[in-house]
């Protein structure tokens, strides 16, 4: 299949060019929207490249909003900050009427009542919501099929999974079916789809973007946005987060303008910036394709003026496994067995669930409390002194699209009981006070991307935004995946 000049035009301009395009009246909504349904028409169906990231389509209801959406811009003056951007939904994120599954079979017949904080934003900032995307069940893996929904696959590769569990999120916006998306992370579930899909992804410091109770009270998550770049996260980031009345962890103004902070290190001057580098985040195993394009942007950090130095946190990766566990033992776990009979679960699912159960009768949510204790404080002793921290976003070149990875999954010549010892991005939800981004480093040998996570000291998403911008712009673009060249 050979995609056209004028559908990379439009189906794959980043949102930001969508709206300068609008401005300038050099396409409108509407066309762009019939542009990326036709693209969903060449690419989701099982009959096609079946990448089926889709649970759902809205085609007439988002057609209304974005011929509204042409009438504002031929009548000129001020719109929303996200008019006429065609925008999905991770499916978990509720819309009013429509179902709420969370991936579960025995729930398909869900209906919410309320749509979510994050889809009202996103409504009232003037986004186009024409899909909502897949997931694995109940957000609980870093693949995505489900008995629900069928397998959902990497555009960059089809025989690879997309990531998890905003796995729908990262493939639509990799394949040229939206602009922008809503994603989530408890575990890097936003990083992650970002990390193989080629997009950059945000995991905001805990409560900044309001979620659903109860489990909004849970600190390891944060719901937060996927993009094709660090301007483009910026803006969705913008309209998500902030304080709100559903979700009383939430803080911050909402509307914060982060621009200036992508402006300030769209040069890739990063003169006088500290960036502790660390390879494998405290013995994670790592491909050699991953590792390579890692220490090449290494060097082009060094030669834009940051001062690098190679680091590495004194945890172990079954530290780091344990304590998660323990804290998805008390929560997570605990509400996925509310939710369902396990047995009709899919078997990933039914693992994780083991494995949940296994950690919680290890200890209690106390014991739990002190494990995520020794990680934030090795986190903090070896960013001291740094502005930042840089490490591998996947240690993985890539999962298959269907796997369930019951016996485990063996790395670089070590064998691990938990296969999300692929992912390095399981610290930072623990720490789960830092920003961090992830961002595109290369190609694996597989073809799919590589990834580099971002992560700042607690709370300071202005230095996020800012050197995330500044790597960004010292990064080969990736262009369109090859299974849609």
């Amino acid at each position: 299949m050979t995609i056209s000049s004028q559908d990379q035009r439009l189906a794959f301009l980043t949102a930001s060019e969508l709206l300068e395009g609008y401005r300038g009246g050099d396409f409108k909504p509407s066309e762009v929207l019939t542009e990326h349904f036709e693209q969903i028409d060449r690419v989701n169906p099982p009959d096609k490249l079946g990448i089926n990231a889709l649970t759902e389509e809205m085609r007439d209801w988002a057609l209304s909003q974005a011929q509204e959406a042409d009438r504002a811009y031929h009548a000129g003056g001020d719109t929303a900050s996200l008019l006429g951007v065609p925008l999905v939904t991770k499916e978990k994120h509720a819309i009013a009427g429509r179902s709420l599954s969370f991936g579960i079979a025995s729930k398909q017949d869900n209906i919410a009542g309320a749509n979510d904080a994050v889809v009202h934003r996103v409504l009232a900032a003037g986004a186009v919501v024409h899909a909502r995307t897949t997931t694995p069940e109940f957000s609980c893996a870093s693949v995505t099929h489900s008995k629900l929904w069928g397998v959902t696959r990497n555009p960059w590769n089809l025989q690879a999974g997309p990531g998890g569990s905003s796995g729908g999120a990262g493939a639509a916006i990799a394949a040229g079916m939206s602009a922008l998306a809503t994603a989530s992370d408890i575990g890097g579930s936003t990083r992650i789809p970002a990390g193989f899909n080629g997009l950059v992804g945000y995991k905001a410091p805990y409560g900044r973007v309001p979620g659903a109770a109860p489990l909004s009270a849970d600190w390891y998550r944060g719901d937060g946005p996927l993009g094709r770049s660090v301007r483009d996260v910026a803006l969705l980031h913008s309209v998500m987060a902030g304080r709100h009345p559903s979700d009383h962890s939430s803080w911050g103004d909402h509307g914060t303008d982060y621009l200036p902070h992508v402006e300030a290190g769209a040069t890739g001057d990063l003169r006088g910036v500290r960036i502790a580098y660390s390879p494998t985040l405290g013995g994670f195993p790592v491909a050699e394709s991953i590792r390579k394009n890692t220490e090449v942007l290494v060097e082009r950090l060094r030669h834009a003026g940051a001062r690098v130095e190679v680091v590495e946190p004194a945890w172990t990766v079954e530290q780091v496994l344990d304590t998660i566990f323990a804290h998805f033992g008390s929560i997570m776990g605990a509400a996925l067995q509310n939710e369902t009979d396990p047995a009709t679960l899919s078997p990933y699912a039914q693992r994780f669930l083991s494995d949940a159960a296994a950690a919680a009768g290890r200890g209690t949510l106390v014991d739990s409390l002190a494990k995520d204790a020794a990680i934030q404080q090795e986190l903090a002793r070896t960013m001291a002194g740094f502005d930042a921290l840089l490490a591998p976003t996947q240690g993985v070149e890539m999962l298959p699209a269907d796997g369930n990875f019951l016996d485990g999954i063996t790395l670089e010549g070590r064998h691990f009981d938990i296969y999300m010892a692929a992912h390095l991005t399981m610290p930072f939800n623990v720490a789960n006070r830092c920003p961090v981004m992830a961002l595109p480093s290369g190609l694996s040998d597989c073809g799919v991307p590589t990834s580099v996570q971002l992560v700042a000291h607690p709370f300071d998403e202005a230095s996020a935004f800012r050197i995330a911008s500044a790597i960004e712009a010292l990064t080969d673009p990736l262009g369109i995946p090859a299974s849609l060249r």
